[in-house]
């Protein structure tokens, strides 16, 4: 922020990142994912939340309503036990905002985050920090448009491509199993 200095920042929430997500393969709390917002809000920069993905549908409202919360700094009061409305139904069996998250393994070691997180760096240190003027595209020598460097790209290896079988390359299985809990699916989340 300090670098950039930004007038304005546009936040993109998208939902996928929850735990259950049917096609996100992370393992975030809605708590978690509000934390997120609280950050970026923490610097009292205008800002802009704008939605995004998410395909659970049941999940994605119970997100943005969480950090609707946070933005408006009213998430220590909202109630985790949902208030009935027409669509009730569809966040059964336990009604309620915040949802559990898995147990799966995080499988990003220290090393590999702070590793990403250096290369990401390095790439922002040659974008221009506070444009004084209009940003103008496509000139060559254009001091805007970053040069490339290199940066690691992570390749899977053969062996590991082969051995991913169902549960793919992050250890997760693409299966969603559907229990007898109570809760009623959405057609949409239904649709193959």
């Amino acid at each position: 922020m300090e670098h950039f200095s930004p007038g304005a920042v546009v936040l993109q929430c998208g939902a996928d990142s929850l735990s259950g997500d049917r096609l996100g393969c992370f393992n975030l709390s809605v708590k978690g994912h509000g934390e997120c917002v609280n950050f970026v809000k923490s610097f009292n920069i205008p800002m802009l939340m704008l939605g995004g993905g998410g395909y659970t549908l049941r999940n994605v409202p119970r997100c943005w309503t969480y950090e609707t919360a946070v933005v408006l700094g009213d998430h220590q009061s909202i109630k985790d036990e949902l208030p009935y409305n027409d669509y009730y139904e569809y966040f059964g069996p336990d009604y309620s905002l915040h949802l559990p998250v898995s147990n799966m393994e995080n499988l990003n070691s220290n090393e590999y985050l702070h590793r990403t997180k250096g290369q990401l760096l390095e790439v922002l240190r040659h974008v221009e920090p506070v444009p004084g003027v209009q940003i103008q595209t496509g000139q060559v020598e254009s001091q805007l448009n970053p040069r490339p460097i290199g940066m690691d790209i992570d390749e899977a290896e053969e062996s590991e491509s082969k051995d991913e079988g169902k549960h793919g390359r992050f250890g997760v299985s693409d299966e969603r199993e559907r229990g007898n809990d109570g809760s009623k699916e959405h057609q949409a989340e239904l649709a193959s």
